[in-house]
């Protein structure tokens, strides 16, 4: 299985170098070349994500204790895929535009008008999206002071209710020790009147 994915490896590369050499070469191709040189560009890229397919297929059957170095390999093949398609659609760009000029008989200034627009609507979008960046760490941050405040609020409200609990106990003790005065002082008044006729009889003044 190995062999059958170093032999996609090697044709893969073999492809790849053609197309990156073939790409480089567009924008310095007369109309005509250039034209058929992109179709054929196109038809290799093609072949190219047929073969990297292959390789994943292959991937798929190693084993898990031995897959991850061909594992990481497909994902640099596939960045390089990634790199070629990006290099291609920038090249048919170029192309896509010195076409257009020859129809419309243009000098190019528009072209690069264009592209002017097309880079100043780019920083416009970078900075927007640097804005909304922003005001989602504000809100992140907001959100996470407003979490803060309801714990400290939480803490507070547990604080203030065993407070009130420990009043609520105080008050029923001091309760109990009126009653239990009350009750000292009415036995002192029911004996004293006792007291007096005893000391009375006894010629005590």
């Amino acid at each position: 299985m190995s062999s059958d994915f170093e032999g996609y490896e090697q044709d893969f590369a073999v492809l790849t170098a053609e197309i990156t050499g073939k790409i480089a070469r567009v924008p310095r191709l007369p109309p005509d070349e250039k034209k058929q040189m992109v179709a054929n560009v196109e038809k290799q890229l093609e072949e190219a994500k047929e073969l990297l397919e292959q390789m994943d297929l292959e991937v798929r059957e190693i084993p898990p204790q031995s897959r991850g170095m061909y594992s990481n390999r497909m994902r640099s093949y596939k960045q390089e895929m990634g790199k070629l398609e990006t290099d291609f659609k920038r090249s048919r760009i170029a192309y896509s535009d010195e076409v257009r000029n020859e129809l419309l008989g243009d000098d190019g200034n528009s072209s690069e008008n264009q592209r002017a627009h097309l880079l100043d609507n780019t920083e416009r979008l970078e900075r927007s999206s640097r804005r909304l960046e922003a005001g989602y760490q504000i809100a992140v941050e907001t959100e996470q002071i407003g979490q803060e405040m309801l714990e400290n609020l939480s803490h507070d409200r547990e604080k203030i209710q065993r407070a009130r609990e420990r009043l609520r106990e105080t008050d029923a003790n001091l309760g109990k020790s009126s009653r239990v005065l009350t009750g000292m002082l009415r036995r002192c008044c029911a004996e004293e009147p006792g007291v007096f006729r005893r000391r009375t009889v006894g010629g005590m003044p």
